[in-house]
């Protein structure tokens, strides 16, 4: 699989999902209804990282292929997805349970406000709302039994917490006060006390790097399909109206 023409296409699709997102992210605030002309590069740009994450040979020569700036970023969520897979086994559809998330420039401005109160970037809890939870669309409990868009345990819930640990503010804000008490600014010590998986804290700190260099990667990774992984392959669980 991948030789010439596979290798060709992946690096093309790539490459015009990027040229796209670059047009159409400034043109879309977060706030109204999700474009197509961004919904559109963002899903085929996450289908071709999907499948780089799967296969290491075939995403070494893709990335080969790519200009310098986009082979980084690509294979920062190649990797962060490749991490994160290791840690989360296949699991059956009915496992699954998919709500709305808040607009992205709504998250934007609760992630700046736990910043202002405890100093933890918000790029970092944005990375981490991500992960965990897909921005708050993946409601399911976990096997672990942690609730809520930034997942928390019970006990941690209730030194962190305040109210209802399934209300996105209250998350958010619970989270950064643990990171701080974890050890921030110190990230990859605090990352690591909220999720103890160095691939977890890579995955997260990946995130947080493309939000850094370009924060219009929010509204991008917010755009996303809930894409989960099902003993019989990937389910796409999410499909968002176009206009």
């Amino acid at each position: 699989m991948a030789a010439g023409p596979g290798l060709a296409a992946l690096a093309a699709t790539l490459v015009a999902s990027s040229a796209s997102l670059h047009t159409a992210l400034p043109r879309w605030d977060g706030r109204r209804a999700l474009p197509g002309a961004v919904a559109r590069p963002v899903l085929a740009q996450q289908v071709a990282e999907r499948r780089l994450a799967r296969d290491p040979a075939l995403a070494e020569r893709v990335l080969a292929r790519l200009p310098r700036s986009l082979a980084r970023d690509v294979q920062d969520d190649v990797l962060a997805h490749r991490e994160l897979a290791r840690l989360t086994p296949a699991r059956p559809l009915t496992a699954f349970r998919v709500g709305r998330a808040l607009p992205p420039a709504t998250l934007l401005g609760l992630y700046r406000e736990a910043e202002r109160r405890s100093g933890v970037d918000w790029e970092v809890l944005a990375a981490v709302n991500y992960v965990e939870s897909d921005f708050g669309r993946m409601r399911e409990t976990s096997v672990a039994g942690a609730q809520g868009p930034m997942q928390f345990m019970p006990s941690t819930w209730a030194s962190y917490g305040n109210g209802d640990v399934h209300d996105p503010r209250q998350s958010i804000l619970a989270a950064a006060r643990f990171l701080r008490a974890a050890g921030w600014p110190d990230a990859r010590r605090a990352l690591y006390r909220y999720n103890p998986s160095r691939a977890y804290v890579d995955a997260v700190e990946r995130y947080a790097g493309r939000m850094r260099r370009d924060p219009r990667m929010l509204r991008a990774y917010w755009a996303r399909q809930v894409i989960v992984r099902t003993p019989s392959g990937d389910r796409r669980l999410t499909h968002y109206g176009l206009r």
